[in-house]
Formats: C-alpha cells, structure tokens, sequence
C-alpha cells in the first residue's frame, strides 16, 4: 500500500509542478490533498500520520527529481502541506514532520538528490509551516532533523554524514537547536 501512496504522490506532485507558476503553492496544495484523503481514508488519525506524511513526502521529492524542478521549493511545499494537511484532520503535527523529513531525504537519495538540500530544506519548511498553523517551530525542527537523520541512516553512513554536515553548516537553522536533536537522535540509537 505504501508503494502505491508513494506513485500516487509523485504523480500529482508532477502533475501540479509541471507549468505551474507558483511551485511552492501548486506543491502544498496537492500534498495537503494527498495526505488528507490518506489519513480520512484509513480513519485512523493516530497510526496513519508518520506513514502517510512520510509515503507523501517520499513521492513529492521523487517528483521533484523527476520533472527536474527546485528541490528546496518541492520540499518547502511539501512540508507545509504535511503540515496543513495533518493539522487539518486533528493529527499530530510532530509525528507528521518526522515523518515527512524521512519522506524527503529518503525520496531524494533513492532519485540520486542532494540529500543534504533536502535536509536542510525539510527542516526550514518544517519551521515555516509549525509557525503558521501555531505549532512549536522548536520541537518541528527537532523532529524533522530526527527524520531526516533516521532516513539518512537508513541509507548509509555516507548519507548520514552528509546531512549531519549540512544541517550544521546551514546558517539558515538555529544552530543550538540542530546540534541537541543531533545530539538526541545518537541517543536514542544507543
């Protein structure tokens, strides 16, 4: 089923970049859609979310792969329609940035993306979109770092590397945030 949600997902995402002028815009508004119908449809809010936003988000960046648009703008948009979408069905926003940020960085290293882009682009949109449906833009940045750095892992350690480097090096995140969900992310794997 989740290879399926994953299609689905990144033919839509195609689909609404392909001629649209707005891609951040056109990228929301087609993952919100996917992830509410995902979530509506199973009916279970609670266990769906991380493996709907994280499918979702995994065929939005194979999507951006494919049409060969601005992976940072499919992501930002792909965030904030995880965001949005899951907010909007009463889900829970963390488990769904978690999930979405494992979604990305595993969608881009599968197309051979910048995994480091699409980490660091996970947690900005992750940010964003926390702050504009009035979640802890904190606790968003952490759990997206956490996804990004279990779908990094999972990769290899290559790709972990990479995108530990790159969210430290971004001077776009807040550094004291990234290096604690760094930081608790080794911890957990103990």
């Amino acid at each position: 089923m989740l290879d399926r949600i994953i299609k689905e997902a990144t033919d839509a995402v195609s689909a609404a970049i392909k001629g649209a002028g707005d891609i951040v815009g056109a990228v929301t508004t087609t993952v919100k859609d996917q992830v509410v119908n995902i979530i509506s449809g199973t009916g279970d809010v609670a266990n769906s979310t991380v493996e709907a936003a994280s499918s979702v988000a995994s065929g939005s960046a194979k999507a951006a792969g494919t049409v060969g648009t601005s992976l940072a703008e499919t992501i930002s948009g792909t965030m904030s329609g995880v965001v949005n979408g899951v907010s909007s069905v009463g889900g829970d926003v963390m488990h769904s940035v978690f999930g979405a940020a494992q979604g990305v960085v595993k969608g881009t290293a599968e197309t051979g993306g910048d995994v480091g882009k699409a980490a660091v682009s996970a947690v900005e949109g992750a940010i964003k979109a926390a702050g504009d449906v009035g979640a802890d833009v904190a606790e968003a940045a952490k759990s997206a770092v956490g996804g990004a750095l279990n779908a990094a892992t999972s990769a290899g350690t290559n790709v972990a590397g990479t995108v530990k480097n790159a969210l430290l090096s971004s001077a776009a995140l807040p550094r004291d945030v990234i290096e604690s969900a760094i930081k608790g992310s080794e911890d957990n794997k103990k």
